[in-house]
């Protein structure tokens, strides 16, 4: 196990964490939260710097790190919408992109396929990292930040269709 798969695994188990803080009844459980969601964005960041940069790329990690981005997200989404920071077809339009994702990514590295992520996809991730960590200070900013993550997410999606076809 390398190094960005272990980073990987680290932003997986940060995924029970995030939730057990966000529904404490401490001060500032939002902030708190965030700021571990915001640890994962920096983990993430940092295994695919790494991965890159000394060529440990594995087959593992393509399918891993995306998917740990997408439990963290969802998960994510699901806290905010059960403490209503955000309305429902938020989580809706996102989570069944990302369960669609997942259950294509399984069926195509079943057959030894694997499309890695892009910067449709990169940039979707920083968008929501980005209006989640705005929603903590600033609800209507924050929305409509992450309103244009919802999109961004649906134009990336539509990439990696193209991207699927193409292959």
């Amino acid at each position: 196990m390398n190094i960005p798969n272990l980073l990987t695994l680290f932003r997986i188990i940060l995924i029970p964490i995030f939730i057990l803080v966000f529904f404490s009844e401490t001060p500032n459980s939002l902030l708190k939260s965030i700021l571990i969601f915001l640890l994962a964005g920096f983990t993430d960041f940092l295994d695919g710097y790494i991965a890159r940069k000394y060529k440990i790329i594995t087959k593992a990690g393509i399918v891993l790190d995306p998917l740990a981005d997408k439990l963290m997200l969802i998960t994510v989404l699901s806290c905010l919408l059960i403490k209503r920071y955000i309305p429902a077809w938020v989580l809706i339009v996102i989570a069944a992109k990302e369960i669609f994702m997942i259950l294509c990514g399984v069926f195509l590295y079943k057959k030894n396929i694997v499309i890695p992520s892009n910067i449709f996809g990169k940039l979707s991730t920083v968008f929501f990292y980005i209006s989640i960590f705005v929603l903590a200070f600033s609800h209507k900013i924050g929305i409509y930040l992450l309103y244009f993550s919802v999109a961004s997410a649906i134009v990336a999606f539509f990439n990696y269709v193209i991207v699927y076809t193409k292959k």
